[in-house]
């Protein structure tokens, strides 16, 4: 699944001015998430592991800095705080704690979903974005999975549109683009619906989760559909416009994406992982960020993929 453009405050006006923008008559109040908005990891207090740095390949050993891509748009996992360039939430502590065990400082570099995996070993040394584990991933990356998350829908507050998960035929559905929920989800429902004589699903896929939310809120899409954790806070975001539709399904592992061909530096990213769970680090930042139900109790590299 993987997987809103810079939420916390800033979502919060953006995602009221343009809702009024485009129907004139919405008034909902958008009241931001106290839980989140501010980063307050500090990974300062993370002790490195001389024994874990000593397994790193070469390039990465003397390399001062992890470098790591991540959609920064799809609060609370990875979004941007109120001032548009900071980049917080559950995955940006993450990757900062791994770095703190390899003795590393970690730049997250704001990145447009689609373009981290391939950008693996070349730009970035780690893809931390929400990404679900699946097989056609599977064949490019290696994954070190790290959380659980499920799909869930999303239509306006009452379902006003009497919306069914049973017949989205003909319906406006939006979807980030590059996510499972657009494909193989919503685009696997669109040629049922074509094959049973009914008018396809009218996806819209947008680049970032923040507008796909606002035209939900403003009326003129049907649904939404992403991960769970992503829904559930856009409800909080968004005071009384919205609601789930149906309960959590196809509930799948997220992983940390390596380049294919670092073997070696996914097994250390294995370990840290292992260690910052065995430690308690990992579940604080998940419990600091309301998303502990995700936690996994083990990390494993190239765990069997969801289909």
């Amino acid at each position: 699944m993987r997987n809103p453009t810079k939420m916390g405050l800033q979502f919060a006006a953006v995602l009221a001015v343009s809702a009024m923008a485009l129907t004139g008559c919405n008034n909902a109040e958008v009241t931001p998430n106290s839980s989140s908005g501010s980063a307050t990891f500090d990974p300062s207090t993370v002790a490195k592991d001389d024994a874990l740095i000593a397994m790193l390949p070469g390039a990465l050993k003397d390399k001062a800095t992890l470098d790591v891509g991540s959609d920064t748009s799809y609060e609370p996992a990875e979004f941007l705080a109120a001032d548009g360039q900071t980049p917080i939430g559950y995955d940006v502590d993450l990757a900062k704690a791994i770095g703190a065990v390899l003795g590393k400082k970690v730049d997250v570099h704001t990145s447009e979903f689609s373009t981290i995996l391939p950008s693996l070993g070349s730009k970035y040394d780690l893809g931390i974005s929400s990404f679900t584990i699946n097989p056609e991933r599977s064949k490019a990356v290696n994954f070190v999975s790290y959380f659980n998350a499920g799909v869930l829908w999303a239509v306006q507050k009452g379902n006003p549109k009497g919306i069914s998960l049973d017949d989205l035929c003909g319906k406006k559905v939006g979807v980030q683009t590059g996510t499972v929920e657009e494909d193989p989800d919503v685009s696997d429902r669109s040629k049922a619906c074509v094959a049973a004589g009914k008018p396809a699903i009218e996806v819209i896929s947008l680049k970032n989760q923040t507008d796909v939310t606002t035209r939900l809120v403003s009326g003129s899409i049907d649904a939404m559909s992403a991960d769970s954790p992503i829904i559930k806070n856009a409800l909080q975001k968004t005071g009384d416009s919205l609601e789930t539709l149906g309960d959590v399904y196809d509930a799948a592992q997220q992983g940390i994406a390596i380049a294919k061909d670092d073997t070696v530096f996914a097994g250390v990213i294995e370990k840290v992982l292992n260690k910052l769970m065995a430690d308690g680090v990992y579940t604080q930042i998940l419990k600091d960020w309301n998303n502990d139900e995700g936690a996994i109790t083990k990390a494993v590299l190239n765990p069997t993929a969801s289909n």
